[in-house]
């Protein structure tokens, strides 16, 4: 017995057809299919007169889809729900141990592999650190490291893996000096197909996303998303990133890099113009602490294990918040922002500070004009990255796209 046996020993669920194409009865059953396992997932357990209700399909429709999902093995029954007259409801719920997915996270110090269930927890995760990034590194780390999780698993759990989700920064080579790379070393990266090589040494489909994408993702799906339909999301990590949610929907834009965040101008502590990544992100903290004669490796073994370096790291936090108070001014005075939402590679504690320093900051800006978003932390912690990659093929699989979900749920409830 493996370490993620369940009490389900049902063989691995097929994938759900791809909706997408012509309309015939396949494809619309296909997409009832991904519907119903999306309201789940949504709300956490529904009854099947509750999904009959959000999705506008019949109850008699709704009956036949989820004994199709629960003879899967995809969905599983709650305890009955007993109401003052009728017959008890029986909420459902999604399987955690019915789906696996494999997430890389692929930073500028350092590399994470997850298997994520069903429900977005990580069940077994591997932790690499490395001065900077070169491609057989991350070749090798990522190919024995699904080897090494693999061999932790059974026959059955290993046929539950929907596929591999990467989550890495684009344009690498463009990092060299800040990562303090020799001359040269990264320029591999610029006619390397990430996707491509680790696709011909892994068995599973593979998928790409920028991320601080993934991690905006991550935040929608298994955070936040639900209580705000419109946000703008930060993730310090070695540089800081982030997305647009607009709609319940990311917001990626003509060319994908909408929502960058870290290029954006603001105000340094002397009157100087920067960009957001050169004060709000990691690195920056490494470089003091080094400046200090403090070892910043602690902050690559584990971005849930710092520890409080002191007055380096208060003046960062501070540093931080001041950057990021303008940024959210900014972004705020464009779009009408519910939330801005900071989250990144480092502990609860740490984002806690953060976060109350921002909002202090911002209180001390010229806020005329401008309606300010709710400043709250982050949901998912650190392994956004890697969870938001992890969700590319179960959702791919399984799930609808988000902003299909959403219309629906908003149609059926204005009905």
């Amino acid at each position: 017995m493996s370490s993620l046996d369940g009490p389900d020993s049902m063989p691995a669920p097929p994938p759900i057809l791809n909706p997408s194409g012509g309309a015939n009865q396949i494809r619309v059953r296909a997409y009832n299919e991904r519907l119903v396992l999306s309201l789940v997932r949504l709300y956490g357990a529904l009854s099947k007169a509750d999904i009959a209700r959000r999705s506008g399909l019949s109850a008699q429709t709704v009956s036949v889809i989820m004994r199709v999902l629960e003879k899967e093995g995809l969905l599983s029954r709650g305890e009955p729900v007993r109401g003052r007259v009728g017959q008890p409801s029986i909420p459902m719920r999604l399987n955690p141990d019915a789906v696996y997915s494999f997430g890389v996270k692929i930073g500028r110090r350092s590399a994470d592999l997850v298997l994520m269930d069903f429900v977005g927890r990580i069940r077994l995760q591997l932790h690499r650190i490395y001065a900077y990034p070169l491609p057989d590194e991350i070749l090798s780390f990522v190919t024995q490291g699904i080897k090494e999780l693999e061999g932790k698993l059974d026959e059955r759990e290993r046929s539950r893996i929907a596929g591999l989700g990467i989550a890495a920064p684009f344009e690498l080579w463009n990092w060299a000096d800040e990562v303090g790379a020799p001359e040269g070393a990264m320029e591999v990266w610029r006619d390397f197909d990430l996707q491509s090589e680790i696709a011909r040494q892994v068995s599973y489909q593979v998928f790409l996303q920028n991320d601080a994408t993934s991690a905006c993702g991550a935040e929608l799906v298994f955070g936040i998303g639900p209580s705000y339909p419109d946000f703008v999301y930060f993730f310090i990590g070695s540089f800081i990133g982030g997305g647009i949610v607009l709609n319940s929907s990311i917001f990626s834009g003509k060319t994908g890099t909408a929502g960058a965040i870290g290029p954006l101008p603001v105000r340094g502590k002397n009157g100087e113009t920067l960009q957001l990544l050169e004060i709000a992100s990691i690195f920056v903290l490494e470089n003091m602490l080094r400046e200090r004669g403090i070892d910043p490796q602690p902050l690559w073994y584990s971005a849930d294990d710092w520890v409080d370096f002191g007055e380096p790291m208060e003046a960062w936090i501070q540093d931080t918040a001041k950057a990021l108070a303008q940024a959210i001014v900014a972004a705020a005075s464009i779009i009408d922002f519910s939330a801005a939402v900071i989250d990144g590679g480092f502990p609860d504690w740490v984002r806690r500070r953060i976060v109350q320093a921002t909002i202090h900051e911002a209180e001390k800006l010229d806020l005329q004009g401008v309606v300010m978003p709710d400043i709250v932390e982050g949901v998912v912690g650190a392994q956004a990255r890697a969870i938001g990659g992890a969700s590319l093929p179960i959702f791919a699989r399984y799930l609808t796209d988000q902003n299909v979900l959403f219309k629906e749920i908003d149609n059926a409830e204005r009905a």
